[in-house]
């Protein structure tokens, strides 16, 4: 039965791919033979075409060489506009530079010495006029800063020939006028000689000053004539600076509109055209041809898509006939296909009358079993006293297989119900579950001395709140069945949120743990790892928990990296948009000797 199923499979996969797929490209002519006697590979074939397109493209003006001629000129001229532009840029650097670190710096520096000059000046007049000690200090630091001034000064114009000659005049009438007319004065006020005594002499110290200011005056003048000199020199510089670049901009937008123009020309047009030919034969007009046109290189792909056109024409013949044919066998298999859909329907429909028997045939066996158990009973009862040892251990013998089958049987038949007879889809406290396969476990767990810690909230969920609180009763009682004999049993229940949205489970305990060369055998119907005189029961404890499982959409499987026991992982699905709240801080609470949670 199964290899008819996946028989019926296989066709119905080659009954959909051959819908799906695209008809078969056309077979290609065979390539024209380059030498009489012998015809060549295609690989042959398209290197002696690209040979040959080579040998034509020789000495051709193409479209590479149209582009390095344009590229070329605009090359040339990007040299020259940077040579010019950069001898530009360094003289305006210069001027700026000069104008800025000399020139205005020294028109600053005489004014300043202008400054201290007169200092100096009404210092001497106001002493020699007050007799007042405290006019003396303009005087003095006016002599300080004329000298310090001029130390600054001399630098600046150290190129300036005039600038430098007014400096030097500047500086001996001012020390001329000190010696003759400005000590002199000082010392007689000092002495204590009336100013009218020193009228004479203080007005000959202003007539010697006021030749002191034209000097400076002039030399303001010629410091104020070389700063205009140089701006004038900076902005006629600027503009040509700005000459130049407008004109290099100039030349590159005529340049672009030169290139713009050559392309649409020798390039554009003609490729608008194969594209447009290209197109046609993408649409499916092969008997429109494709002129060439434009550059070499352009013709040369011309005739290739022409060839390729031409190619294609006489191959649509071949692929309709062949289409048509390929029509007529999907027909064939799509027939085929539905008479496989009638065979799966009728293997589901065969499939759940076995499903029924196998029910029905556990359900009618309860009623031999018994019987055969009760009358073995009564024989023992009856005739125990005229048996001999060995008799009544073969009635024992009988009595416990009549139990042991009925056992086995109660346990296939509710085998056979899962998804069946139980299938209810409500919504389910995943708590509730758990508390009440902890009361239906009381008994054992307050004999095992078990602790149990569970968190705070299991999520809540749609399914059959019976089948599930199976699968909690089948876990924790064989967390409590195997466990070690030294340590008491601990059990431990986590839950969280997988990657799909999925609520998933761990029930982890610290009992004799299952090989992993195992881990899929303990799922399968009354597959046992230990004789029945070690620890009793059928088998079917996680065969029952995985058919559950897997009844509510989740799997269930043996976490063979845990090594401190038995770790049991299990899915359950989410309902939509549901809040992830069921991971959160899980709250352990600990039950001892089986008592029911809290």
């Amino acid at each position: 039965m199964t290899g008819r199923i996946r028989r019926i499979g296989r066709i119905g996969r080659i009954v959909g791919k051959a819908r799906r797929q695209p008809p078969p490209p056309a077979a290609t002519t065979p390539a024209a033979p380059l030498s009489s006697g012998a015809t060549l590979t295609p690989t042959v074939v398209r290197a002696h075409l690209a040979a040959e397109a080579r040998a034509r493209l020789r000495g051709r003006a193409t479209v590479q060489i149209w582009f390095n001629l344009v590229l070329g000129l605009m090359v040339l001229l990007v040299v020259v506009f940077a040579v010019v532009g950069a001898r530009v840029l360094a003289h305006n650097s210069q001027i700026s530079d000069d104008l800025e670190g000399r020139v205005q710096p020294a028109r600053v520096e005489g004014v300043r010495l202008q400054a201290a000059l007169l200092d100096q000046e009404t210092g001497v007049r106001g002493y020699v006029l007050t007799h007042d000690p405290q006019f003396l200090a303009p005087y003095t630091q006016g002599v300080a800063d004329e000298q310090r001034i001029a130390a600054q000064l001399k630098p600046m114009i150290s190129g300036n020939a005039r600038a430098t000659a007014d400096l030097v005049q500047l500086q001996d009438a001012a020390a001329q006028w000190r010696d003759d007319y400005a000590v002199p004065l000082t010392n007689d006020a000092k002495a204590g000689v009336p100013t009218a005594s020193d009228t004479a002499l203080l007005n000959a110290s202003k007539t010697s000053f006021d030749h002191i200011r034209a000097l400076y005056a002039a030399e303001d003048q010629h410091l104020l004539a070389d700063r205009q000199q140089s701006q004038d020199e900076l902005r006629q510089v600027q503009g040509q600076r700005n000459m130049v670049f407008l004109a290099m901009l100039i030349c590159f937008l005529v340049a672009a509109l030169v290139l713009a123009l050559l392309l649409r020309q020798i390039v554009g047009r003609p490729l608008a055209r194969l594209r447009d030919g290209a197109l046609g034969v993408a649409a499916g007009d092969f008997e429109s041809g494709i002129t060439p046109a434009g550059p070499a290189d352009l013709r040369i792909l011309a005739d290739a898509v022409e060839a390729m056109r031409s190619r294609l024409a006489g191959a649509l013949a071949e692929a309709r006939d062949q289409r048509g044919r390929l029509a007529v066998q999907t027909d064939e298999l799509a027939a085929q296909a539905a008479e496989l859909t009638d065979q799966a329907e009728e293997l589901r429909r065969s499939n759940s009358e076995l499903e029924q028997f196998a029910y029905v045939a556990s359900h009618d066996l309860q009623e031999p079993l018994r019987k055969v158990a009760s009358f073995c009973q009564l024989l023992e009862k009856r005739y125990r006293d005229k048996l001999d040892e060995r008799g009544v251990q073969y009635i024992d013998f009988a009595v416990d297989g009549a139990k042991r089958m009925q056992i086995l049987i109660t346990d296939l038949l509710a085998f056979s119900r899962v998804g069946r007879t139980q299938d209810a889809r409500v919504p389910v406290r995943l708590d509730a579950t758990l508390d009440q396969a902890l009361t239906n476990l009381a008994g054992t767990l307050e004999g095992a001395d078990v602790q149990i810690r569970r968190p705070g909230r299991l999520p809540e969920i749609t399914g059959d709140p019976t089948l599930l609180t199976m699968v909690w009763q089948n876990l924790v009682g064989n967390a409590v069945k195997f466990r070690s004999p030294d340590l008491p049993p601990v059990i431990t229940v986590e839950t969280g949120i997988g990657p799909e949205g999925e609520y998933t489970f761990r029930v982890t305990d610290n009992g004799i743990g299952i090989p992993p060369e195992f881990s899929e055998k303990v799922f399968v119907i009354f597959q046992r790892l230990h004789s029945r005189d070690v620890y009793e029961g059928t088998g079917i404890g996680l065969a029952m928990c995985r058919k559950i499982i897997e009844h509510h959409g989740g799997r269930i499987v043996v976490d063979t990296s845990y090594t401190g026991g038995t770790r049991i992982l299990f899915s359950l699905p989410g309902p939509a948009g549901d809040e992830a709240d069921a991971s959160g801080p899980a709250a352990e609470e600990s039950t001892d000797k089986g008592a029911q949670p809290v």
